[in-house]
């Protein structure tokens, strides 16, 4: 057990945050955290860091625990570069195996059998099992494998100091993991990763060996990481087995289940209740009315089951619609401060379709959008009487220094306040919100008043920059809910897989400098690249096996020829033993004819001899000179 609360009740000023929080998070586990903006996620959090002290109740950590902290709104800072940043998580391993390589030069220059060899032998082996152990001198290999994950790949000696404010999470997020300490708690770990980026981490944690904690409003994320959910709402923390998915059942259930009895006992009260009034007075039945006193008042009664605010409401719809075909992109090279962001560009968007348009963090998926509305461009052509509603991630078309209600109002000055204030509720912006300064609001309030905006402006065309950003979970289904029913057209930026899934019907990626559509929605999409994956894979292994296979054809070719050469040298050596031999044979029957010279027939026989070994000689000579070609 890392972390266990035990009967942990908190309040800020005398406002009760929540009460009776019993949980535990156990070694290994992979826990999200849900609930709605302001239930308390965050003070949770700063409870499990120390950060605050409960009113009552314990916190409670395991000795040594070592807790790694990815903040909303942290990122890493660091005068250096992205590489270097990372090494510093090993700074032990590097000085492990730097103090492995003195003791290995130590060793040499000892004598075996001095008593110096002896203590070196004993830290050196020391040394190697903890290298060993740790895995030292695989450290680059680990560092590598996450900044490549996380998208950084291409950015090892940028400095990290002059990244942008997503870099900088990003690159927080890669030393977490480099870290990897006991418990991680991951606070909106998605806000800054793309769907390439967001699959890797998924996987990575998967298989994290730590706890994970995780807060975040990524339902596909929550999905595919957490196997358990701990839900805060309505002052209280509640546990469910198994993912988001699996969380949303039960949690249904369990209300369901919650209602009935609540109901049953109701009825069952009323019942009583109604008996009691009848015959108390009547003395004949006013035993058995008192029986029935006393059983209400031993009943334990069941408080009725919690109804969350209702979620806002969106709904969307036009006055006209546009001509069958909305939008075609022909042949289209879009570009920005002089890089190009994609060329060749096609895309084809017909009335009613729904398109998501994917890729990684700065692709130009925002870019083309903006190319889109801006107009001008003979690549682009819009259809005949297309209306556009913009949705701004940012929300840059709402006045900061507007009240909530004027900023819907003087847009449609035709509306009465009734209308006005009743289409910001359903939206869910509360009466206290309405005469609030648009710059006072909070990202999901902003979020809300922004959408309410949009719905109102009535466009047959729907174009979102990443609508989900600051909305809460029952805000992102209720926006789903809305887009699925539109039945316009929906040109839409996200990461929001859920989103995607449940809303558009083709997929456009900009990805490598091409803009590539895939129908079939988001499972067509996934169906794709994973074909295009396992094909690549494929080409790989082919290209791997003809290496192989050529590589060991040139070392079967070099084999032979190393048995050429080497058969070529014996023979040099043995023509050139032979050569030695019989010119050494001349000088003895030289010598031999010169001592016999009196005797003639001695002297013929040695003679013959001669002559015979100066043809073999010039035999040997001229096999010689030909390995001298």
């Amino acid at each position: 057990m890392l972390i266990n609360f035990k009967n942990v009740r908190f309040s800020y000023g005398g406002n009760l945050i929540f009460r009776d929080v019993d949980f535990a998070v156990n070694e290994g586990e992979k826990v999200a955290l849900v609930g709605a903006n302001g239930e308390g996620k965050t003070t949770l959090i700063k409870l499990i860091m120390g950060a605050l002290t409960p009113d009552y109740g314990l916190v409670t950590a395991k000795n040594g625990i070592t807790v790694g902290l990815l903040e909303q709104s942290g990122g890493l800072d660091s005068d250096n570069t992205v590489y270097e940043e990372m090494r510093t998580v090993f700074a032990q391993d590097f000085a492990a195996v730097e103090r492995l390589q003195t003791l290995s030069a130590a060793l040499a220059s000892c004598s075996a059998d001095s008593r110096e060899y002896g203590v070196v032998s004993a830290k050196l082996e020391a040394a190697q099992k903890y290298v060993a152990a740790r895995d030292s001198y695989n450290v680059d290999v680990k560092i590598r494998r996450v900044l490549n994950g996380m998208g950084f790949e291409k950015f090892y000696d940028r400095v990290v100091s002059a990244m942008s404010g997503g870099e900088k999470t990003r690159l927080k997020i890669a030393k977490l993991l480099l870290e990897q300490p006991d418990l991680l708690i991951l606070d909106e770990p998605t806000n800054h990763l793309d769907l390439s980026t967001l699959a890797w981490l998924e996987d990575y944690l998967s298989s994290f060996p730590a706890a994970v904690l995780v807060v975040s409003h990524d339902r596909y994320f929550l999905d595919k990481v957490c196997r358990r959910t701990l839900e805060i709402e309505n002052k209280t923390l509640s546990l469910y087995p198994g993912n988001y998915t699996k969380y949303k059942q039960l949690k249904a259930e369990r209300f369901a289940l919650a209602l009935k009895e609540y109901e049953k006992q109701c009825e069952e009260r009323a019942k009583l209740q109604e008996y009691v009034d009848k015959n108390i007075v009547r003395a004949t039945t006013a035993k058995s009315a008192q029986s029935r006193v006393k059983q209400l008042e031993k009943m334990e009664v069941l408080q009725k089951p919690y109804t969350p605010p209702a979620p806002p409401k969106f709904s969307f719809s036009y006055d006209a619609p546009p001509y069958e075909r909305v939008l075609t992109i022909r042949d289209l090279t879009l570009k920005i401060g002089g890089k190009t962001l994609f060329a060749g560009g096609n895309l084809s968007v017909t009335r009613g379709q729904k398109i998501a348009i994917v890729g990684p963090n700065g692709a130009g998926k925002s870019t083309l959008l903006k190319h889109i509305l801006a107009g001008g461009d003979p690549a682009v052509e819009v259809g005949r009487y297309v209306r556009f509603a913009v949705f701004d991630q940012e929300n840059a078309n709402l006045d900061p220094h507007n009240t909530v209600l004027a900023e819907l109002w003087e847009r449609h000055v035709a509306y009465g306040q009734t209308e006005v204030r009743a289409s910001l509720a359903r939206c869910g912006l509360v009466p206290e919100d309405m005469d609030k300064k648009v710059c006072e609001l909070s990202g999901g309030e902003r979020a809300k008043l922004a959408l309410c905006v949009f719905e109102n402006e009535r466009g047959n065309v729907l174009v979102m920059d990443e609508p989900t950003n600051h909305l809460d979970l029952p805000a992102r289904e209720s926006l789903e809910r809305a887009l699925k029913a539109f039945d316009g057209t929906v040109i839409f930026v996200s990461h929001d897989r859920y989103l995607i899934s449940a809303v558009a019907d083709s997929v456009a990626e900009i990805l490598n400098g091409s803009l590539t559509v895939y129908s079939g929605g988001y499972a067509g999409y996934l169906a794709a690249k994973q074909a295009a994956a396992a094909e690549e894979e494929r080409t790989r292994v082919a290209a791997e096996r003809e290496r192989y296979e050529q590589a060991k054809k040139e070392s079967y070719r070099s084999k032979k020829d190393r048995a050429a050469e080497a058969a070529r040298k014996a023979d040099i050596k043995r023509i050139e033993s032979a050569i030695s031999a019989a010119e050494c044979e001349q000088k003895q029957l030289t010598a031999q004819l010169y001592e016999c010279a009196a005797d003639y027939k001695k002297a013929n026989e040695v003679s013959r001899s001669l002559d015979e070994l100066n043809k073999k000689l010039e035999e040997l000579y001229e096999e010689y000179a030909q390995y001298l070609d």
